[in-house]
């Protein structure tokens, strides 16, 4: 059974995602650690559950949720999946973080690039990649059937969804993604998303007023 943690990091309240098994293997979805003392937060609950990190994975590549790739490279040395149209945000980062008055390094590269449709296996557990752009050129989301979630990134939010003012972000394109791919999950799917509280498919369907 795959379980999920969330952890809220760096000054734009992001949502790191650790997702384990019962074979102690994760993943790392994400990391916005951005203070030593988050970075500490994130090693410390991998240490006491014993978890082995297998793989880093990003959603999307805006600079709130990539902060902490490097020290997650470093310290577990796992290979990292992006979509490679994200790869401009990826490598302009810096940039971007100083236009919002933050700092940061230069993030790792990917090791291979994620294919939408394609699985990500770990442990027991298998993610789906869906491709849903529109916050981002290469957004995407990670759908476990199973135990029924998706990690939907910047896509869509408890009542609300991805702006779209931020580098590729397309409103049309973003509706069209969490009208194809994300609403066509089962009603009882949990949406853990990269900001705020987790909510559920058949919620958004009922209420999200950007989707009725």
């Amino acid at each position: 059974m795959a379980i999920v943690k969330c952890f809220m990091f760096n000054p734009f309240q992001e949502n790191t995602y650790v997702v384990y098994d019962e074979t102690n293997t994760c993943v790392i979805v994400d990391p916005g650690m951005y203070h030593q003392a988050e970075e500490e937060a994130l090693q410390d609950f991998i240490s006491r559950k014993n978890l082995t990190p297998v793989l880093l994975l990003n959603t999307h590549c805006h600079i709130d949720h990539i902060f902490g790739n490097k020290f997650v490279k470093d310290t577990y040395n796992v290979p990292f999946y992006a979509h490679e149209l994200d790869m401009d945000n990826l490598r302009s980062a810096p940039q971007h973080a100083s236009m919002f008055g933050v700092s940061m390094g230069p993030s790792p590269e990917p090791d291979a690039f994620i294919e939408p449709g394609k699985d990500i296996t770990f442990g027991n557990t298998t993610l789906k990649v869906l491709f849903t752009p529109g916050h981002s050129t290469g957004s995407v989301s990670f759908y476990n059937a199973e135990n029924n979630f998706v990690l939907a990134g910047d896509t869509l939010f408890m009542g609300s969804i991805g702006r779209t003012d931020l580098p590729g972000g397309n409103y049309e394109t973003l509706i069209d993604s969490i009208k194809s791919q994300l609403l066509t999950l089962p009603n009882a799917t949990i949406v853990y998303s990269g900001h705020g509280s987790e909510t559920t498919i058949v919620r958004e369907k009922n209420g999200n007023p950007f989707l009725v």
